[in-house]
């Protein structure tokens, strides 16, 4: 039985969204050296220019993602992560379906973002790819990095 997943806006200021942003970023650091982790903290993404969307199902919190504008045209996907008890139930997806139909309504006209290169970040790559994602080069303040491969998807 496929469970409906409800996604809704998120202030951080629940403590289940943080904590989900906090094992977000230590995972981050586990993986990543640490000049290697773009991660943001819960006080990065407060900032003015993100949108955090969570989402949940059957009331419980299972992923997190954030839209950055970077101008009024291109929109970075920033902080995606399913909880861990529901990887594999579709949060990712439904949450990237969500922040690119948002980015569309603003009138952006593409989406970039960052992520990690080593085999834990391999089901993200797919996914991205799987929603019209591709390999690109480095964006914004980004640098070339062994521990980073950059993506974008036209809308």
């Amino acid at each position: 039985m496929q469970r409906t997943i409800q996604i809704r806006p998120d202030d951080l200021t629940g403590e289940a969204t943080r904590r989900l942003i906090a094992r977000h970023l230590a995972g981050m650091h586990d993986t990543s050296p640490p000049e290697s982790v773009h991660a943001l903290d819960i006080d990065a993404l407060q900032h003015p220019s993100l949108s955090v969307w969570t989402a949940w199902i059957d009331g419980e919190l299972a992923g997190v993602g954030a839209l950055k504008a970077l101008d009024a045209d291109r929109g970075e996907i920033k902080s995606m992560r399913a909880d861990d008890r529901f990887r594999g139930a579709g949060v990712g997806r439904a949450l990237l379906r969500h922040i690119v139909e948002d980015a569309r309504r603003r009138g952006m006209s593409s989406l970039w973002l960052e992520t990690g290169t080593t085999e834990d970040f391999v089901p993200a790559q797919r996914l991205y790819e799987s929603e019209g994602f591709v390999v690109c080069g480095p964006f914004g303040d980004y640098e070339l990095d062994p521990f980073s491969v950059f993506m974008t998807r036209t809308l």
